[in-house]
């Protein structure tokens, strides 16, 4: 419906509305929301506009709008004046919540305009806008929003499938539950789970402009315990064949959404990795989930691109190995309430021992296998090398993985060499163009290897002493091998 006259509104006793002409010095009701839209803006404006109790009157200027006829620009004119007058401004959020402000936008919420099959987005995204600025105000505002809107109207609403009604939403959620450990619980329990994976399933489909739903999975998923929760959670429909592609499955154990939480959750972990102290159960269930990944893919189809690739197992498989990347990068973040290294507790686990075996069977890099091809054993390259990357970056990651495993952890550097991984370490210090940055991450690795390990020095210069190594990946490391005259032992020396 196009923009009606205040006549056609045919409000009551439109005299309310007095102190909004007033403080527009315009007779014209259209006019006169834009003016006070532009007042509310700025500090100054907010205060002054509160000082002559303007927020009532748009309250009822809101109240009167959602009776017939319901009309659309003078809603939206006054939401969007309603939204800057609660911007920092304590009074205006005051009386917001005495005036029952929740209740009424939970009226325009309801709305058969909002709630029909093809919902107003703008006028959602504005009343949720209204909603997250008066959340900031402090507990006793947010309890009134939270109380208003759990559960049935925040799994509404997270069914939007709009980046404009995703953002506030997730900021009204975070405001709420953050420093409030009996909200997280209701968000984290079996009535507040199906919102979290609504708004996961949204922003997978429509994605997200502003850092709430970061804040949001960093609180329930790395700063509390639910993360395992919430993946179990998650259910939809698994995409593994796309154009016509086969993609080789033992099963199908991962949905999409499952794939962008994890994406998500890594990307949160490397950006605060100094800030946020890893959790075991989270660590171990990460490492599950990489398990089960592996289990299910069968390693047969070479990698057309990085991630995502779009195939839900393939993506759940990087992102979790990623994240174990990220985990192990925290050189054995002591969690608080069990006291237990979480590197060590993944090395206890098997991480290593399924590290190393996935290196060992994946195709050499393509350098090397170039050699070995030109070396005339071309059916080594093929024959005991069955698997290859199922994404561009895979033999980077699970290199970057095993080389944060072994920084100044003895055990792990003895516990490689033992298990014959210092020439397959050292044959991942080449470049691949299927796996950006394979080099740095090597060379990163043999130094975490070799540093204070002379056991691992003397093991890698006999390897060059025999031929396994060539100069070029051991000058890489910055070192070379010298022999011993008289006891034609070789050793590991820097260059100088």
């Amino acid at each position: 419906m196009g923009g009606a006259s205040l006549t056609e509104l045919s409000f009551p006793q439109n005299d309310f509305l007095e102190p909004l002409f007033t403080a527009s010095k315009s007779s014209d009701l259209k006019e006169t929301l834009e003016i006070v839209i532009a007042i509310a803006k700025t500090d100054d404006g907010r205060a002054d506009l509160a000082s002559k109790n303007i927020l009532p009157v748009v309250l009822q200027l809101i109240t009167h709008l959602l009776n017939d006829p319901f009309d659309h620009e003078y809603l939206s004119l006054s939401l969007r004046l309603m939204r800057n007058l609660c911007a920092g401004e304590v009074a205006n959020q005051k009386s917001f919540i005495q005036l029952n402000g929740v209740g009424i936008f939970l009226t325009v919420l309801r709305s058969k305009e909002v709630a029909s099959s093809e919902p107003d987005h703008g006028i959602i995204r504005m009343g949720l806008q209204v909603l997250a600025n008066v959340s900031l105000a402090g507990k006793e505002h947010q309890q009134a929003i939270w109380g208003g809107l759990f559960h049935d109207e925040l799994y509404m609403l997270a069914k939007v499938r709009s980046q404009g009604t995703c953002d506030p939403l997730c900021m009204i959620i975070y405001a709420c539950c953050d420093g409030s450990p009996e909200l997280v619980l209701q968000l984290c329990g079996d009535q507040g789970l199906p919102i979290v994976v609504e708004i996961i399933r949204t922003a997978s489909l429509v994605g997200f402009g502003e850092e709430w739903l970061k804040l949001l999975l960093s609180r329930i998923c790395l700063e509390d315990i639910y993360f395992p929760q919430l993946f179990s959670r998650i259910y939809g429909v698994c995409s593994y064949c796309e154009n016509g592609e086969e993609i080789s499955l033992s099963s199908n154990p991962f949905f999409t959404e499952q794939a962008y939480l994890l994406n998500i959750v890594s990307e949160i972990l490397n950006e605060r990795l100094k800030e946020i102290t890893i959790l075991n159960d989270f660590a171990l269930c990460i490492f599950g989930i990489f398990k089960k990944s592996v289990e299910a893919f069968e390693f047969g189809s070479r990698a057309e691109s990085r991630l995502p690739t779009g195939f839900a197992v393939i993506d759940v498989l990087g992102y979790s190995l990623t994240i174990l990347r990220d985990i192990c990068a925290n050189n054995g973040g002591v969690g608080k309430e069990d006291l237990v290294d979480v590197v060590d507790s993944l090395l206890s686990s098997g991480l290593l021992d399924l590290l190393l075996c996935l290196l060992r069977d994946l195709e050499p890099p393509k350098i090397i296998r170039k050699a070995m091809n030109q070396a005339g054993n071309q059916e080594a390259t093929t024959s005991y090398f069955p698997k290859v990357c199922p994404y561009k970056g895979f033999r980077r990651d699970l290199v970057a993985v095993i080389g944060n495993c072994a920084y100044r952890r003895k055990h792990v550097q003895d516990d490689i060499r033992q298990k014959n991984g210092m020439l397959l370490m050292l044959q991942q210090c080449v470049t691949d163009e299927d796996n950006p940055f394979l080099r740095e991450w090597g060379i990163w690795s043999m130094r975490n290897l070799l540093e204070g390990n002379s056991e691992n020095q003397q093991a890698v210069a006999e390897l060059e002493l025999q031929g396994s190594v060539d100069m070029p990946e051991l000058a890489g490391l910055g070192l070379k091998v010298e022999v011993d005259q008289n006891t034609r032992s070789a050793k590991l020396v820097n260059i100088s």
